[in-house]
């Protein structure tokens, strides 16, 4: 692992300006004293317009909150983007290639590669996928991948996001206001758009559409419904696309094929875009008491007249447990080498690794398996007593429902609060997606521990976002 010094992107140990940042640097040297903050309140207004808010649950200032924007971009240079890329490809490839393995032959399991029980014994894994065929034999459509560096060239991924990874809204909006604030920036460098992912995200959604089909195939994105924290971001791509926004009661199946009731009477509707959790999508197939999905939807994928995206079961394959075997799931498949790093990783079922664990639980970070949003983890350096004890006991209990991974000293970023412009730490989710071919927005979303110190970076826990430029070489 790096020192304990956290990587300043923008600077050099002697303090000169890396090269990336440098016509940044030269521009916020040129801002005026209060440009900065009136840029600030001038974004929050433009997000508050948009309507670009996130729930918080059980927040006491009112459920909806706008997202926490700074204004100082983050910087990647071409050839860092280069090698980045590289390695998020080769890993949603082998993702991929696992899933349809897990859910056909299961020959890693049989190799002995990745232990049996950690899959069969999954509630995130499906048996009613088993034997399935999608289309173009893609399971996760949509992928974020979130990665931290931690030096010049050190960067590693913390987590791989194939069942509804969100934020992309965010992504775009982010660069959407970063043009109208600081329109003068973008003329000194050479950024990479991302303006068109919803085009790219359309093309991927009508490569895998079904073989019977017709030439332009109807997309629907599915949605819980406005209560839903992502709701903003479903209604906002589903009008990007041109595709049609619908909840389960707007969805029916008949003769095997799932129709959209329209005023002008039913539609075919050839891929789904759900953003709604496998156990709500079918009550005939998974839960009987599920309001949110459509009777028969499962029977109609089965039999290859709609598309679902991202497949039902590809949650096995963010599993925070089956993330510890990714870089032997790549060898197995790809016959190559991870070329990023995952996060060294403990795995508590081991008694010797869980009593190592717990002599240096102070020091680690511990989170559920199937945690989310920076909820049911423990952060070692920032915790009490008391709250360590606590986690000893629920290891204890379930050994296989955490894993456990040292402190990254996260790489910072300048950012701009109250009292000016300080480092802050910060992730990258870059967003990928897989249908005839694999595209990789440049850049993702950029997400920000507002506060000092801090290394949560989720937005229900007070993160913010900044938008991210790849430069073009």
């Amino acid at each position: 692992m790096a020192d304990k010094t956290p990587f300043d992107e923008m600077h050099n140990a002697d303090g000169t300006v890396r090269e990336p940042y440098r016509a940044l640097a030269q521009w916020l040297d040129e801002q005026p004293d209060r440009a900065l903050s009136l840029m600030s309140s001038d974004a929050e207004a433009i997000f508050r317009r948009l309507g670009i808010t996130f729930a918080v649950y059980g927040s006491e200032e009112g459920t909806e909150k706008v997202i926490p924007f700074d204004v100082i971009p983050r910087i990647i240079s071409a050839m860092e983007w280069r090698k980045l890329s590289k390695g998020i490809e080769q890993r949603v490839r082998a993702l991929n290639a696992f899933l349809y393995d897990i859910y056909h032959r299961q020959e890693i399991l049989k190799a002995g590669r990745v232990p049996e029980k950690l899959i069969l014994q999954n509630s995130a894994f499906c048996p009613e996928m088993m034997g399935i065929e999608p289309a173009k034999g893609v399971y996760a459509h949509i992928i974020g991948v979130d990665i931290v560096r931690v030096g010049p060239d050190e960067f590693y991924v913390l987590e791989d996001n194939l069942r509804t990874p969100s934020g992309v809204s965010y992504m775009l909006e982010d660069r959407e206001a970063m043009m109208q604030l600081a329109p003068d920036l973008f003329q000194r460098c050479k950024v990479a758009p991302v303006e068109n992912y919803p085009e790219n995200l359309r093309r991927t959604l009508e490569s895998v559409a079904p073989a019977n089909s017709k030439s332009s195939p109807n997309i629907a994105v599915l949605t819980p419904g406005i209560y839903n924290s992502a709701y903003f971001e479903h209604s906002f791509l589903a009008d990007q696309m041109g595709a049609q926004l619908c909840e389960g009661p707007d969805l029916f199946v008949d003769g095997g094929k799932v129709y959209a009731r329209t005023t002008t009477g039913p539609e075919r509707i050839d891929v789904i875009y759900r953003r709604i959790d496998d156990d709500y999508l079918d009550p005939l197939t998974f839960r009987p008491d599920s309001m949110l999905g459509v009777p028969g939807l499962f029977d109609a994928y089965r039999a290859g007249n709609v598309t679902l995206v991202n497949a039902p079961g590809t949650g096995i394959a963010d599993d925070k447990a089956v993330y510890t075997y990714v870089p032997e799931i790549i060898e197995f498949y790809l016959g190559e080498k991870a070329l990023l790093q995952n996060v060294p990783t403990y795995n508590c079922v081991d008694t010797d690794q869980r009593a190592w664990v717990f002599d240096n639980i102070h020091e680690l970070v511990v989170k559920e398996v199937h945690g989310s949003g920076g909820y049911g983890m423990l952060i070692g350096p920032t915790s009490t007593k008391a709250q360590r004890e606590e986690f000893k006991k629920k290891i204890d209990a379930r050994p296989d429902n955490y894993i456990v991974q040292p402190t990254l000293a996260l790489s910072t970023c300048p950012t701009y609060v109250n009292a000016g412009i300080v480092p802050r730490h910060v992730d990258l989710r870059p967003y990928v997606l897989i249908g005839d071919e694999v595209r990789i927005t440049p850049g993702g979303l950029t997400r920000v521990a507002l506060k000092k110190g801090s290394l949560v970076v989720n937005s229900s826990q007070g993160g913010g976002t900044k938008d991210t430029w790849v430069l073009e070489d």
